[in-house]
């Protein structure tokens, strides 16, 4: 019998269950490999969905090469993630009773389309209403997402997910991100939450959910306050602070890297997912901008201009910093970034969360697997068709899949001889 958490719902929503065999057994790491494996979640809300739909795709790819057994922490030594990229990762990286990934890629979805309508209830007192609202406290209270999340990941730290993890979060105290990870949860207690209370902290996007505040512990007992707010604020797409995680570490002395050079970035092959954007719809310009006051940038027609448009210039200067850089090493066959430019109306949103919609991002998810692998055009920003890869997305992860694949049982197989 698989094991089960009961969500407040009422419903029970089905874990993993004990795995055995190779695949079960804990990833290699990569000081027996040649290259270094990173999975980048953006943040994007209740288009969580569509990196959900994207994942689920792989790992049934990784299943046929490997298995029925086999999943994403399996097989990559990074996974990092912002806000709802955050939540992503602790569903693919958080330990279950046998030592196995709580979620299975398939069932992310499932967790979106069961708890996203009462994370963002809908509201019903019109513009004038939601204004009202957003000056005296932010968009929604977010209790039920702390319940839910906390519900689903009881006790569980940092230091005990199966891969590395990276998430970021920002200070509002200190006025600086705050990056949650694995390996620094390891040798500094204070670093060391709950991730809980990492999740719902990535995931507390200004004026739509609440500012979390908790407290851990140093090595002596003493207590460390966070005040944060969501890690969008710093790095919406974390693909960079990833890597940059790895090159600390390999600084650092990590025996858990095999001997290279922290800026050697040809050795890692890196998966960058979107949730997706609106840039198709150019809906405003500076005419209209120019006549706003505070209110019009913090919501405008359904949107939320400022918010949007920090966390996209930051998601998209990663992608083209990220695109140059493996394109010099001559190693853009180990970078694919999949997302999507053609987002519209509700679609779009982070937090419009009905049947329809919600429903709608699982087609915008599955489409964009069919849409030929694009690369940012560094002139325009924008997702382009790559010319030099004539591939589809879904073409583009197949073969990732065998790469990832060929990678890990090469790893098991250096170590066994090692040992």
């Amino acid at each position: 019998m698989a094991p089960t958490v009961e969500q407040s719902s009422g419903s029970a929503l089905t874990l993993n269950p004990v795995v055995r065999g190779a695949v079960g057994a804990l990833p290699a790491s990569p000081s027996y490999g040649s290259i270094v494996t990173v999975l980048s979640i953006d943040g994007g809300g209740v288009r969580g969905i569509i990196p959900g739909t994207i994942l689920a795709f792989l790992e049934e790819k990784l299943q046929k090469l490997d298995g029925p057994d086999a999943r994403i922490a399996d097989y990559f030594d990074v996974i990092a993630g912002t806000s709802t990229g955050g939540l992503v990762t602790a569903m693919l990286a958080a330990p279950n009773d046998q030592g196995r990934p709580l979620f299975a890629a398939k069932d992310i979805n499932g967790f979106y389309l069961e708890h996203s309508p009462k994370i963002f209830p809908p509201r019903s007192n019109g513009p004038m209403g939601l204004i009202k609202s957003l000056m005296s406290g932010p968009k929604y209270d977010g209790k039920y997402l702390h319940s839910v999340v906390q519900k689903l990941l009881g006790e569980r730290r940092v230091n005990q997910t199966i891969t590395n993890v990276v998430i970021p979060t920002f200070d509002i105290k200190l006025l600086q991100p705050i990056t949650f990870s694995r390996y620094d949860a390891q040798n500094d207690e204070s670093k060391n939450a709950l991730l809980s209370d990492v999740c719902i902290s990535t995931s507390a996007a200004p004026t739509y959910l609440p500012s979390h505040r908790f407290e851990t512990k140093d090595k002596d007992g003493e207590p460390r306050a966070f005040n944060l707010i969501d890690g969008g604020v710093a790095a919406n797409n974390p693909t960079l602070l990833a890597i940059t995680h790895v090159s600390k570490q390999i600084l650092l002395g990590n025996k858990d890297f095999f001997p290279i050079k922290p800026t050697d970035y040809g050795k890692f092959m890196i998966l960058s997912l979107g949730t997706g954007s609106a840039k198709i719809e150019e809906k405003y310009d500076a005419v209209q901008s120019s006549k706003w006051g505070i209110l019009e940038w913090l919501y405008n027609d359904g949107s939320t201009p400022l918010i949007d448009s920090f966390s996209q210039a930051r998601a998209d200067l990663v992608d083209i910093h990220a695109s140059v850089l493996f394109q010099a090493l001559h190693s853009k066959k180990r970078y694919l970034r999949i997302q999507d430019d053609e987002l519209k109306d509700d679609a779009a949103s982070v937090d419009i969360s009905t049947p329809e919609n919600l429903k709608r991002l699982v087609e915008e998810g599955k489409a964009l697997l069919k849409k030929q692998a694009c690369k940012v055009n560094l002139e325009t920003g924008k997702n382009e068709p790559d010319m030099s890869r004539r591939t589809t997305n879904e073409q583009e992860l197949v073969h990732f899949a065998k790469m990832l694949s060929e990678e890990r049982k090469a790893r098991f197989q250096k170590k066994a001889i090692i040992q």
